[in-house]
């Protein structure tokens, strides 16, 4: 593909109301994103999906996005626009859905071709959630494996997080322009998921954080992932939408079970109901889907790709129910029997302390007592309304 033909691909890429389909039908047609834009708006308002395209049309805001996306492209390291044409353009993108003709990339896109799995979840996640998401996407990246997610609050910022502790790579798929981080204080992970994975997007730059956009990056953490693991989601959440769409392109589905008395387990209990596979420890992933173990070698794009320690692979019988790799010889022995007491009467739900006094008898000073020894361990946390939740295993 000539400059010409590219700038006219991403001018028509760029048109706002010209969306994947359009944009196909219209190429289909014509030939060439050249002829497309040389023909007169009578010649395309037949292929037009949405009426508004027209008065768009070789409009100054189509040609200023172009103008701003080879600028970025040009001003930032490892800044990519990738194109469908382009030769590794990820496949997986053109199974089940329509693809996006033009992406926006920033970091390392030989991983868009890496075996991979979405981690999804509530953005109001409990502690334990959040150290469960953490703790499966290091694991998962110890085994070579590639973590997606939105880099939404919760579980999604645990997810990516917890890939980089596994000195693996992670992938975020973003619902604004790529020049827009979201959420803001997610900045510094932005930068870091940039030098050790890819971000990518398929809105234009400047593109603010609307409700209406985030279905459709969904879409994409489905498409690029061999299955996606929801971990706490509501029954009604965009984990779901995410889960769905990943059962309907053919991909695993797979949830981990939560309290009955936590609303933000119910959506993952509705998936394993529906025939999600339950999952308990890395081994039921992998056995789910053995895929993820078929490594690419696949080149980077990049001159200059970021640098990465060697993959050091642990057998999935060692992760016994998500447990912190780092912390796997903590024991429960270590705690004086009244802590272990009150350790184990806490369960994994979410308990108030005076539960705890009724139901084991002990005198309230004494049951708050272990529970600072407890939070001092690392063992609980502290919530809202007084309430604590065990985070270790």
């Amino acid at each position: 593909m000539n400059e010409q033909e590219r700038y006219a691909w991403i001018e028509l890429a760029l048109t706002p109301h010209i969306g994947s389909e359009t944009f196909l039908r219209l190429l289909n047609h014509f030939g060439s994103a050249q002829a497309v834009l040389s023909a007169n708006i009578a010649e395309i308002k037949p292929f037009l999906i949405r009426t508004q395209a027209s008065k768009y049309w070789r409009s100054d805001e189509a040609i200023q996005a172009a103008e701003a996306a080879l600028i970025w492209e040009q001003s930032h390291t490892n800044a990519r626009l990738l194109l469908l044409a382009d030769s590794d353009y990820p496949a997986l993108l053109t199974e089940g859905l329509t693809p996006p003709p033009l992406l926006f990339v920033r970091g390392n896109s030989q991983y868009l071709h890496q075996p991979a799995l979405a981690i999804v979840g509530s953005r109001h996640a409990t502690p334990q959630a959040m150290r469960i998401a953490r703790d499966f996407a290091k694991a998962l990246a110890h085994e070579g494996i590639t973590v997606i997610s939105g880099m939404a609050d919760g579980i999604d910022t645990a997810a990516h997080q917890g890939a980089l502790l596994g000195i693996g790579t992670t992938i975020a798929v973003w619902g604004t322009g790529i020049d827009r981080v979201y959420p803001a204080r997610n900045k510094t992970l932005a930068a870091q998921i940039a030098a050790h994975g890819c971000i990518i997007s398929e809105f234009p730059l400047g593109t603010r954080s609307l409700a209406r956009n985030f279905p459709r990056r969904n879409r994409l953490i489905a498409a690029l992932s061999r299955g996606t693991l929801v971990i706490e989601a509501a029954t009604k959440s965009g984990s779901l939408i995410t889960a769905r769409l990943a059962s309907e392109m053919g991909r695993e589905v797979m949830a981990i079970p939560g309290s009955i008395d936590n609303p933000l387990s119910k959506g993952c209990h509705a998936l394993i109901k529906q025939g999600a596979r339950l999952v308990e420890n890395l081994e039921d992933i992998l056995q789910e889907c053995p895929l993820l173990l078929q490594k690419s070698h696949l080149q980077s794009y990049s001159s200059q790709p970021a640098q990465q320690v060697p993959l050091t692979g642990i057998p999935p019988s060692s992760i016994n129910n998500t447990e912190d790799l780092s912390s796997v010889s903590a024991s429960v022995s270590e705690l004086n029997p009244m802590e272990q007491q009150v350790l184990a009467a806490l369960g994994y739900g979410v308990v108030h302390p005076d539960t705890l006094v009724t139901a084991l008898g002990m005198a309230a000073t004494d049951v708050y007592a272990h529970l600072v020894v407890l939070e001092l361990g690392g063992w609980i946390t502290a919530l809202p309304g007084g309430c604590y939740q065990r985070i270790k295993s």
